[in-house]
């Protein structure tokens, strides 16, 4: 057998990590030996337990690897199957199709999933929560970091990724909005060379490299790129260009595999991101985080316009480090994978001190970070032909340190109505705070098919967390996946959620070290925020159409307990966590698809609601009128929107030539998220629509020589028809400032393979 065509045979097992169901393969029925079609939706992924012998076929060392290699990647997806849940795949000619490709952002490639909604900061919300989503490189939990405008994670990490959703089986806790798993690089599967260099309006830079390769049992990668540009942080403005917006970031992964024999595989992933921001100043309206009672002083009146706000110069650094080890292990009918995890993030806020002070008086310099390590193991045992049991558990210990530095105005007196008087005299006041805690999670499950067609997932876990909140939970599983007929799926299933709160967005804030300040807050409840529990269902179906075109529908409801909402309470941009009693969360999902030969096409909508009633913990943050209100009534979340939709499609030319160029477009729809009116978060933004051009000319054979081989030029632009549109308009529950979304900006760049 040639080399050739054993990796067109394997080479389905090495793209995809899960095998799916007859009614998402892409032209056979053989659901061993199909590989899913882009971005479409799966709402059961059932894995084939059976294994076959080996060939005894002389076959070189380099052909042997991919086969062995094959063989791993497949019994590791056995790990972790999604049966019943909703999953979302992007494969590596998904994320080229994207404009951008490699160099958007993660989150823009993750908005073209159905029920992803835009935010702020590069933030999304899947299915109406605000976070809660979870990060997992090659099936290995990433535990939670501090980054707010940086993605420590880049897409140019990922050979592909997938976004499951829904009731969740039993081997995914903790957070459980989504898992975002990245399959990552590696050099089997992305060998070779490429260096690249993209940029263009607003001093865009980014040069990248990456290389990987394999050497006997050795399989290495490696990937590094430099971010320059002035679009860090959304423009509080609706202008073209934001002022001081500068962003530098770098970011790095690396990944080494020792494949020991054809059952045992060690492996390791390190990776870094630091970013350091301006953040962009919105002239005349700098004042949203000013205590009510300094902002209508005469002290307060007095110093406004002492200082240029379009002058103001506030940073931010983000840092983020993480490092994972592996041992992948098969036994007969046994698969095993056992990892120990590491992860450090810190973040950094300095203040304009004469600015800050003179306009929301406080000017707090701020640092906050979080050492989390621990690990995580996942077993599967085919115990009998219609019955495969799994066991795992995850387990960290987390250090969390916060720290501030604040200047205020001393109060001096109260006027006649009872207002405090400020004296133009400033104090300082120092808070610091260090917490040791852990989270972990047990669990067990049986896929069981009582009938071929049929199959039942149903499994427990118990959930813990002893940080700044202590609690448990026993949590039940079951989903129910039925194919009546050929390629078409039916799914109902029942998750009961536990959800801790993010113990690096919590903390003992000393509140009473600001009384009689101009720092003070609005009231003094700092109730302990609490860890979430819902109940979660969800049912859909799924259908092959016609050949090559697929559809499906689905729907969900969660019912919350304590539900956790984050939001910006000050000027440093880090997020605070805090509880509604009540929550309600429920929508649907539309989601299409068709690719055929050089043409690919896709398409979904979403509807939610996500609402909440009566915040229970961190009140000190919020206005007391606004408090009271939700006290009695429901309200919608910052983050509801009501409607979502994304379309995408791409044609690529002269496609069996040595020069192929492809066109691509996306588009991305939000209803607007929500803003106050005479109640809180009872408005939205207007709606928005924006269009994404890409084009890219490949050119195999460009350099006639032996070490370089294709060459690729790309042009994009990102918001086509140059659509002024906002995100956010500073107000509502937790909304620091207004924030308009990126206007047309036209981006070029070359890369060259080695």
């Amino acid at each position: 057998m040639n080399r050739i065509a054993l990796f067109l045979l394997v080479s389905p097992l090495i793209l995809s990590r899960q095998i799916i169901t007859p009614a998402y393969a892409a032209s056979s029925s053989d659901t061993e030996k199909t590989a899913p079609v882009s971005t479409k939706k799966q709402a059961s992924e059932k894995v084939t337990t059976s294994t076959t012998e080996t060939k005894k076929t002389v076959l070189s060392q380099t052909d042997e690897h991919i086969i062995v290699t094959a063989h791993l990647d497949r019994q590791r997806a056995s790990l972790q199957p999604s049966t019943g849940a909703t999953v979302y795949r992007f494969s590596r000619e998904d994320i080229e199709r994207i404009p951008g490709a490699d160099n958007a952002p993660l989150n823009t490639v993750l908005l073209q999933a159905p029920g992803v909604a835009q935010d702020s900061y590069g933030q999304i919300h899947v299915r109406g929560d605000h976070n809660e989503v979870q990060f997992r490189l090659d099936g290995i939990m990433l535990p939670e970091g501090l980054s707010v405008f940086g993605q420590a994670l880049m897409t140019r990490f990922a050979h592909s990724m997938s976004m499951t959703t829904g009731a969740l089986p039993s081997e995914y806790g903790l957070l459980q909005a989504a898992v975002i798993d990245i399959t990552t690089k590696n050099g089997t599967s992305d060998a070779g060379g490429n260096a690249s260099v993209y940029g263009g309006a607003r001093d865009y830079f980014l040069p990248s490299l990456q290389y990987g390769g394999h050497t006997g049992k050795w399989d290495y990668f490696a990937t590094a790129d430099f971010v320059h540009n002035r679009v860090g942080i959304e423009n509080p403005t609706s202008s073209f260009n934001a002022l001081h917006d500068l962003s530098n970031q770098y970011h790095f992964l690396g990944h080494l595999r020792y494949t020991a024999d054809e059952n045992t595989r060690i492996s390791f992933i390190a990776g870094v991101s630091n970013a350091e921001y301006q953040l962009p100043n919105n002239p005349g309206q700098q004042r949203q985080f000013a205590n009510p009672f300094f902002l209508n002083s005469d002290l307060s009146k007095q110093l406004y316009g002492s200082v240029d706000s379009s002058a103001l110069d506030e940073r931010q650094k983000e840092i983020t480090d993480f490092g994972m080890l592996s041992l992948q292990k098969e036994i007969g009918n046994i698969s095993l994978q056992s990892s120990a995890i590491v992860r450090y993030s810190s973040l950094g806020y300095s203040p304009d001190p004469l600015g800050d002070l003179v306009y929301n008086g406080i000017s707090q310099r701020a640092q906050r970070s979080v050492f989390s390590s621990g690990s995580q193991s996942d077993l599967t045992w085919r115990i009998a032909p219609r019955h495969t049991l799994r066991f795992g558990y995850q387990a960290y210990v987390e250090r969390t340190v916060a720290k501030s530095d604040s200047t205020v105005y001393s109060q001096t007196d109260t006027d006649a109505d009872g207002n405090p008087v400020y004296s133009g005299l400033s104090q300082n006041v120092h808070v610091g705070t260090g917490r040791t805690g852990w989270v972990y999670g047990l669990y067990a499950q049986d896929e069981w098919r009582p009938l071929k067609n049929l199959t039942i997932n149903y499994g427990l876990r118990f959930d813990g967390v002893d940080e700044y909140t202590h609690s448990k939970q026993v949590s039940p599983r079951i989903n129910i996946v039925w194919n009546p007929w050929k390629n078409g799926t039916f799914h109902i299933g029942y998750s009961r959620y536990f959800t801790p709160p993010p113990f690096e967005l919590v903390g003992g804030t000393e509140l009473n070290k600001f009384a009689n300040t101009s720092g003070s807050p609005a009231n003094f409840d700092n109730s302990m925020v609490k860890a979430e529990r819902d109940h979660y269902f969800d049912a859909g179906f799924s259908q092959e159409i016609l050949p090559h075109w697929h559809a499906s529908f689905d729907a969900y409801v969660k019912i919350a307990k304590n539900m956790i909402d984050e939001g910006q309470f000050g000027s440093p941009i880090i997020l605070s966590a805090f509880n509604y009693r009540r929550g309600q969360v429920n929508g649907y999902e539309f989601a299409t698809d068709y690719a055929y030969g050089p043409f690919t096409v896709y398409g979904n909508f979403a509807w939610s609601r996500a609402i909440g009633k009566d915040i229970v913990s961190a009140q000190w943050n919020l206005d007391p009128d606004d408090l009271n209100y939700i006290r009695h009534h429901w309200v919608h979340l910052d983050h509801d929107q009501r409607w979502t939709a994304s379309v995408g499609g791409s044609y690529t030319a002269f496609r069996r030539s040595d020069h192929p160029l492809r066109l691509s477009a996306t588009m991305v729809y939000g209803s607007g998220l929500r803003k106050d009116s005479e109640i809180p978060n009872g408005a939205s933004i207007p709606q928005y629509v924006t269009f994404n051009l890409g084009i890219v000319q490949t050119f195999q054979h460009l350099f006639p020589t032996q070490y370089l081989k294709g060459t690729e030029l790309r042009l994009d632009v990102i918001n086509l028809f140059d659509r002024t549109y906002q995100l956010r308009d500073g107000s509502g529950i937790g909304v620091g400032a207004p924030q308009y979304g990126l206007r047309r900006t036209i981006l070029t760049g070359i890369s060259q393979r080695f």
